[in-house]
């Protein structure tokens, strides 16, 4: 089964710039649609953006215009640069592949006022 490992999170001012990374291994994800969630304290977790194979993206809009998500078969992984943060994109972030269902253990991201 895959193994997702998320990075990038971070501690960043409003407006600011991170880019996360979900790294898999023991299987290739290659041809599988890849999602992005976050899941705020007391809220739900949700889904923020998704890429098909070969690229096809949608994004929840809250973060159009400012999201981009983004895959690289060769290195095994998907991306999600985020510009124009803001507080309430505060949350822990999570890939998922959608052939196995398996999660990665999420990577916190933090956005100040």
């Amino acid at each position: 089964q895959v193994q997702l490992v998320e990075s990038g999170g971070g501690l960043v001012q409003a407006g600011g710039s991170l880019r996360l990374s979900c790294a898999a291994s023991r299987s290739s994800i290659r041809a599988n649609v890849m999602a992005w969630y976050r899941q705020a304290p007391g809220n739900e977790r949700e889904l923020v953006a998704i890429i098909g194979s070969p690229g096809s993206t949608n994004y929840a809009d809250s973060v159009k215009g400012r999201f981009t998500i983004s895959r690289d078969n060769a290195k095994n992984a998907v991306y999600l640069q985020m510009n124009s943060l803001k507080p309430e994109d505060t949350a822990v972030y999570y890939c998922k592949d959608s052939v196995s269902g398996s999660w990665g253990q999420g990577t916190q991201v933090t956005v100040s006022s």
